[in-house]
C-alpha cells in the first residue's frame, strides 16, 4: 500500500489518480486501434472517451458517496465529497454514468451506436485492471481475513486495519492490536484485476470474430456481472449495513446488468442480417 506517488511542490499526486489516468489512456489507445476495423475515426473515439471519463467519474463518485455516506462523509466537510484523489469510486456507478454520457454523445454525433459500443467494451475491461491496481495501492476494496498463502496485510492505520480494529475482528484467535498490521486478507483487488485482464484478452479476441454489432458490449456485461459477483464473496470492506439478504450492493446491481446483457445479446443477434 503506497497511496502517494510523488510530490510536485505543494501538490500531492496519489497513485489512485495516476492509475485512473492510465486506465483512460490505455483504454483510448486500444479503442482507437479497434475503431479502424469499424471505419470509425480515432478523433471521434478520443472525443467520446472524454465524455466517458466525465460521466464515469461523476457516476462512480456519486454512488460511492451514497453508499458510504454514514461511515465516511456525514461528519466530514462538504468538500470531502469531491476529494476523489483519496479514493472512493464505485465501478458500477461509473459504468452507468459512462453509458449515459456515451449514449448522449453517440446520438448527438450520429455515430453507429452498437459498433461504437463494441469498440469501447474491451477497453473498459482493460481500464478496470489499472483501476484495481489503484485500489491496491490506495488500500481500499480489500478482502476478508484468510490464511491462504497469497494473503496480504495492510499497514497500521490503513482502512483494512481500522475496520478490523474498530470491529474487534478476531481470526483464528488473533485480535488486531493498536500497533499491529491488519489481519491477512484476500487480495480482492488482484483477483478482480486478473479477471478483468482475462476478460479484456477474450473480448479483444472475440471482436475480430463477432457475428453481430453489439455482441462485444453485451458479452462484456454478461461476463463482468459474473466475475464481479464472484469476487464480491471475498470482499471484506463492507459493514453489515451494506448487506441485503446476504448480498453486497455490487452483487445486486450485477443482476440487472447480467439481464441487460442477455436481453441485448438476444435482440441484437436476431436483428443481425443473415450471412
Amino acid at each position: 500500500m503506497h497511496p502517494i506517488a510523488f510530490q510536485l511542490g505543494p501538490l500531492t499526486i496519489h497513485w489512485y489518480g495516476v492509475m485512473i489516468a492510465l486506465a483512460f489512456l490505455f483504454g483510448l489507445w486500444t479503442a482507437t486501434r479497434r475503431a479502424r476495423r469499424e471505419n470509425i475515426s480515432g478523433e471521434k473515439i478520443a472525443d467520446i472517451v472524454l465524455w466517458l471519463m466525465i460521466g464515469g467519474i461523476l457516476g462512480a463518485r456519486a454512488v460511492y458517496v451514497m453508499t458510504y455516506w454514514r461511515e465516511e462523509f456525514s461528519n466530514q466537510p462538504f468538500s470531502e465529497i469531491f476529494m476523489i484523489q483519496h479514493g472512493g469510486l464505485v465501478y458500477y456507478g461509473g459504468l452507468i454514468g459512462a453509458i449515459v454520457a456515451g449514449s448522449i454523445y453517440i446520438r448527438w454525433k450520429k455515430m453507429p451506436f452498437w459498433k461504437t459500443a463494441d469498440v469501447l467494451a474491451p477497453s473498459i475491461a482493460l481500464g478496470s485492471v489499472f483501476g484495481r491496481a489503484g485500489c491496491l495501492l490506495n488500500g481500499c476494496c480489500y478482502g476478508q481475513p484468510t490464511d491462504l498463502p497469497w494473503a496480504i496485510q495492510f499497514p497500521n492505520g490503513s482502512a483494512a486495519w481500522s475496520q478490523q480494529f474498530q470491529e474487534k475482528l478476531m481470526f483464528h484467535g488473533k485480535l488486531v492490536g493498536a500497533n499491529d498490521l491488519s489481519l491477512p486478507v484476500h487480495p480482492t483487488e488482484i483477483y478482480d484485476g486478473l479477471l478483468n485482464l482475462a476478460l479484456y484478452v477474450f473480448l479483444a479476441w472475440l471482436f475480430r470474430r463477432k457475428k453481430f454489432d453489439g455482441q462485444i458490449f453485451a458479452t462484456y456485461l454478461l461476463c463482468y456481472a459474473v466475475t464481479r459477483s464472484f469476487v464480491e464473496y471475498f470482499r471484506g470492506d463492507y459493514t453489515n449495513l451494506h448487506y441485503h439478504f446476504g448480498l453486497t450492493p455490487a452483487q445486486w446491481i450485477s443482476v440487472p446488468i447480467f439481464v441487460a446483457g442477455l436481453v441485448l445479446a438476444t435482440i441484437l443477434s436476431k436483428r443481425a442480417p443473415a450471412k
